[in-house]
């Protein structure tokens, strides 16, 4: 079993940036791909990015490229999202998500556990 607890999310204007940290605990991620995606209000929840257990290999969605960068430290059990020049669009709940296995899936139900999310709202 594997407990993810997201933190970071805020409020910040347009053009600002946040750091989102996902907190792993019950089983080490070293070996698991994670994932961050997104939920706004009224609409389903959306991949933004992932990367792999060696950090290797990176997935981003469109929308995140070029603007969010996904990292990890296996030794700190934490995967982290930097967002640069934040949109209002991009307001939403963000939640991270683990999966035991390769490949680096945009698609919900192939991630295994999944945290609570965290709050990001961009005011224009």
């Amino acid at each position: 079993q594997v407990q993810l607890v997201e933190s970071g999310g805020g409020l910040v204007q347009d053009g600002g940036s946040l750091r989102l940290s996902c907190a792993a605990s019950g089983r080490s991620l070293s070996t698991y791909a994670m994932a961050w995606f997104r939920q706004a209000p009224g609409k389903e929840r959306e991949f933004v990015a992932a990367i792999s257990w060696s950090g290797d290999l990176i997935n981003y969605a469109d929308s995140a490229k070029g603007r969010f960068t996904i990292s990890r430290e296996n030794a700190k059990n934490t995967v982290y999202l930097q967002m640069n020049n934040l949109k209002p669009e991009d307001t939403a709940v963000y939640h991270c998500a683990s999966r035991f296995g390769v490949g680096l899936p945009r698609r919900l139900n192939e991630y295994d556990y999944w945290g609570q999310g965290t709050q990001v709202t961009v005011s224009s």
